[in-house]
């Protein structure tokens, strides 16, 4: 999992960044909208209202090593559920290839939607936030 940012503010909550999340498993990827400035506790947050909510407890999860993922908080979180946190390490994309991909191609995606200022419509003709 990892930080996709420097999307110019928009939506109703002015998010200006979104987190992104690949099950290594199913090779599903997430993108959840949130904002630069979240602090761990937003993070975890964010995490638990859509990731463990809905999929259920993780054995293991890999990312670098931002200060988001290795706060306190976020420590004794994995502690009480039984999740191992693993790093990352820098310039070794063995580590975590296929999410390093997968959020390449969704950050060139994203900012090229965002850049043109293009709108999502549903079948119905209406603009989704």
């Amino acid at each position: 999992m990892d930080w996709v940012t420097g999307f110019v503010p928009g939506g109703k909550e002015n998010y200006n960044a979104c987190l992104i999340i690949v099950d290594g498993f199913s090779k599903s990827m997430r993108c959840l909208p949130c904002h630069k400035e979240d602090t761990a506790m937003d993070t975890s947050l964010l995490f638990w209202y859509n990731i463990i909510s809905t999929c259920g407890v993780l054995k293991i999860i890999i990312s670098d090593r931002d200060p988001k993922f290795t706060s306190e908080f976020r420590t004794h979180l994995y502690d009480m559920l039984g999740t191992k946190l693993a790093f990352s390490t820098a310039y070794h994309p063995q580590t975590d290839g296929l999410a390093g991909r997968m959020i390449q191609t969704m950050e060139d995606i994203l900012r090229r939607f965002c850049a043109y200022g293009m709108e999502y419509k549903d079948h119905e003709g209406y603009t989704h936030d």
